[in-house]
């Protein structure tokens, strides 16, 4: 929809599409009327090179590199008008789970090295940024092409001079090794924020999906944070309504996630991929039924994180605050990343200031109180 509302609002514009629908179906995006060309994952950071004279195609160009020969990494890092840089670490995935079409798509996972990494963030820094958060397809991977590994890439990162804080994205389960928690239990620089991806509760549908833990594992990396970061947040990532998760299934998953001491569901509704394994899993639940447990899910969430915010109460916190702000108001975030709000001051945009939590408001934000 969206690409040929593109080329309906600008009928003289060359359409470029990129990205893993491209990839992974060039001849299906090819077929769109006033698609002009179709760049595959490694084709997409050559983007330029394509253009010529910018003038519409007679017929859509395809520029695909095959799966086994996307071997090339291409270093990144977010800049513009945001107070925190997304910096990329790591590509691709070696994980099949049955679910997922992300390793058809990207490739390999594969790394740049840590010398490279820590340069790269060290840029961010110059540009001003003061917090940076790690991205990647399975960041927990990194250094599988370059013989490295990830506790050794944000030690690295910890120590690049005038970074005030460093935000680990999404870590597989079984790659969150005691090791990393402890280092971010005893960093002034790490941020005691984990994002863990579940995925469901149920160790049949784990089995089904072909990830690489169980529930035992994941609950004890759960438990090993609030062991030692127990004011840590915890994001968790799970899907509702997969194929083969029946009604018992999910209540089993439920009954798991509620019993943990996180902070927060991000909830997804099971979509069919073409080309997975998981379209082999008998089972299949109704469309609505799916809607229905992402649902339970984001009430679960909300009960939560009501629950670890109301934890957070009257303790002093440090917060970066934001560059966007919404009429007369401006948000931030803690170091254990609570969203807080108070009246906009166009002085305190990428300032860390020392505040005490005082109150939930309405719209789920905390209100503060300054220190100094």
């Amino acid at each position: 929809n969206i690409m040929r509302k593109a080329a309906r609002k600008n009928p003289n514009a060359m359409v470029i599409v990129v990205g893993c629908y491209s990839q992974l179906k060039p001849d299906e995006v090819g077929h769109i009327e006033g698609v002009d060309m179709v760049l595959g994952t490694q084709e997409k950071f050559h983007i330029p090179a394509y253009l010529g004279n910018l003038e519409k195609k007679k017929s859509t160009e395809i520029k695909i590199t095959l799966l086994a020969d996307i071997k090339n990494y291409h270093k990144a890092f977010s800049w513009g008008d945001r107070t925190r840089s997304f910096l990329k670490v790591q590509d691709g995935c070696d994980y099949y789970c049955s679910f997922c079409t992300i390793p058809y798509a990207r490739g390999k996972s594969r790394n740049d090295n840590i010398e490279n990494t820590a340069r790269e963030a060290r840029k961010a820094v110059e540009k001003g940024y003061k917090e940076i958060i790690l991205t990647g397809v399975n960041i927990g991977d990194f250094g599988k092409s370059t013989g490295e590994n990830f506790l050794d890439l944000i030690k690295a990162l910890e120590n690049v001079e005038g970074l005030k804080r460093l935000r680990l994205g999404s870590i597989e389960p079984n790659l969150l090794k005691d090791e990393i928690i402890e280092l971010v239990a005893g960093s002034k620089v790490i941020m005691p924020h984990f994002h863990i991806p579940l995925q469901s509760g149920s160790d049949e549908i784990l089995s089904l999906m072909k990830r690489k833990y169980s529930t035992d594992l994941f609950a004890k990396r759960v438990k090993r944070i609030r062991e030692i970061i127990p004011h840590a947040f915890i994001g968790v990532d799970v899907i509702a309504g997969t194929n083969g998760e029946t009604e018992t299934l999910f209540n089993e998953s439920y009954d798991f996630i509620n019993g943990l001491e996180i902070s927060q569901l991000h909830a997804f509704t099971y979509s069919e991929r073409s080309g997975t394994q998981a379209l082999k899993i008998p089972w299949k639940v109704e469309v609505e039924e799916r809607k229905l447990r992402t649902q339970k899910y984001i009430n679960l969430s909300e009960k939560k994180l009501h629950a670890f915010y109301e934890k957070n109460l009257n303790t002093e916190q440090t917060v970066l605050f934001e560059e966007q702000s919404k009429k007369d108001r401006m948000v931030g975030f803690t170091e254990n990343y609570i969203k807080v709000e108070t009246d906009h001051n166009r002085d305190l945009v990428n300032e860390l200031r020392k505040v005490t939590l005082k109150s939930i408001r309405p719209n789920g934000n905390v209100s503060i109180e300054f220190a100094d």
